[in-house]
């Protein structure tokens, strides 16, 4: 329904279209646009039944002075009697009220015997107006309700035209046109579709980045199951875990993973950063702006960080250094004692050696001093006693001989 039916202009050149007629082609009255348009339909009724009587009255010449209103307006109160009535009335034209009952159908048919109107004429006018009169009563007091909601109509009429006026659509000093608030209202509707539309696709993302983050909490899941059987699997005794790092490939191999468990752990606690910053509200975006900001800081602290760690790498770096060239001056130096134990082992193993031969040798000779005695105490008993001061001499010369020997043999 247009908004051209709040308009009172419509509806008058609708009935200037369309007219209600009462009898016989006759014009449209106020009153019954009052009654016909704006009032009931037990008011439409009324009306019509109440056009038929007083048509019926006028054709029967009961009330001659009322011919010529052909229009019963509802400004006419009848005023008690109609003026001259009594003096204008004719009595050998007059129909009675029987025969008008009679001949409902026929309502603007031929006079009939007016001998019977005669004798009913007066009391049957004096019903009929009080009737017309009761009728008009009704009709006022049905008026004044129409006009009551014909008023009603004009205000809410009149909030309508107020509320389109305010609209920021409509131009300043334009009347709001219906034409106007109905393209307003389609072009609301097409926005309200293509609103609908993109909070559909707008649910599908949603619908999407929840499945993606359920994956990726999924793998980080995972990535914490994986990391956490790792830091079991690399807690052996303590022993054992120093047999293991004292190897250098396992060692490296240790470091590489406790890396990559480090950049692994960065990598899930960006994504739960992320999760936490990704969501479909005006905050989000700040809040995605202050982890930018805080991200950028963090890489500063790191890097502050890290020239901190150099200035003190390079002082343990120098410190290193002078203990390494410590280390290699005591090497160096132990390296020559070394050397100097290894000749002393060897001087001393070949001093052994010759103590072994010369004992070899020594007690050789004792054998063969030995036979040679007894070899001589056999010859030679009759002149032992003769022979003993030359064979002690003899003995000490060869014993002072052997001596010479060892002693040149050593040098």
């Amino acid at each position: 329904m247009t908004l051209d039916c709040f308009k009172l202009p419509f509806w008058i050149d609708l009935l200037k279209q369309n007219p209600v007629t009462g009898h016989r082609g006759s014009e449209l009255l106020p009153s019954q646009f009052r009654t016909g348009y704006l009032g009931s339909a037990h008011s439409d009724t009324f009306s019509f039944s109440l056009k038929i009587k007083v048509s019926r009255v006028l054709s029967a010449g009961i009330l001659p002075s009322m011919a010529s209103h052909a229009h019963l307006d509802d400004d006419d109160d009848f005023g008690g009697d109609f003026p001259g009535s009594h003096s204008a009335r004719h009595s050998g034209n007059k129909r009675s009220f029987g025969d008008l009952e009679d001949d409902e159908d026929d309502i603007f048919g031929s006079k009939k015997g007016n001998s019977k109107v005669e004798e009913t004429a007066p009391g049957v006018a004096t019903g009929m107006i009080l009737s017309l009169r009761e009728s008009l009563q009704n009709c006022k007091d049905t008026l004044a309700t129409c006009q009551t909601e014909l008023e009603a109509a004009k205000s809410e009429i009149q909030k309508w035209h107020s509320a389109f006026q305010n609209e920021p659509f409509i131009p300043a000093g334009i009347a709001p046109e219906p034409k106007l608030v109905m393209n307003y209202l389609q072009t609301l509707k097409s926005s309200e579709e293509t609103l609908k539309e993109q909070l559909e696709k707008a649910k599908k993302k949603e619908a999407a980045f929840i499945v993606t983050f359920a994956k990726r909490d999924q793998e980080i899941a995972e990535l914490k199951s994986a990391v956490r059987d790792l830091k079991v699997q690399l807690k052996p005794p303590s022993m054992q875990a120093r047999r293991l790092l004292l190897d250098p490939a396992i060692h490296e191999e240790f470091t590489r993973l406790k890396n990559l468990v480090e950049e692994k752990d960065k990598k899930v606690k960006e994504l739960q950063e992320n999760i936490a910053a990704v969501s479909f509200t005006p905050q989000s975006k700040m809040g995605k702006m202050l982890m930018a900001k805080c991200r950028t800081l963090q890489e500063e602290n790191e890097e502050i960080g890290t020239q901190a760690e150099e200035g003190k790498m390079h002082e343990l770096a120098m410190k290193l250094a002078l203990q390494k060239s410590q280390n290699a001056e005591l090497r160096s130096q132990f390296e020559a004692l070394y050397k100097q134990m290894e000749g002393l082992t060897n001087d001393a193993e070949r001093s052994n050696e010759m103590v072994f031969i010369l004992q070899e040798k020594l007690e050789e000779k004792d054998d063969e001093i030995k036979r040679l005695n007894l070899e001589l105490q056999h010859k030679m008993l009759p002149t032992e006693d003769n022979n003993k001061t030359g064979l002690v001499s003899g003995t000490e010369k060869f014993k002072d001989e052997m001596i010479t020997d060892e002693t040149g043999n050593s040098s």
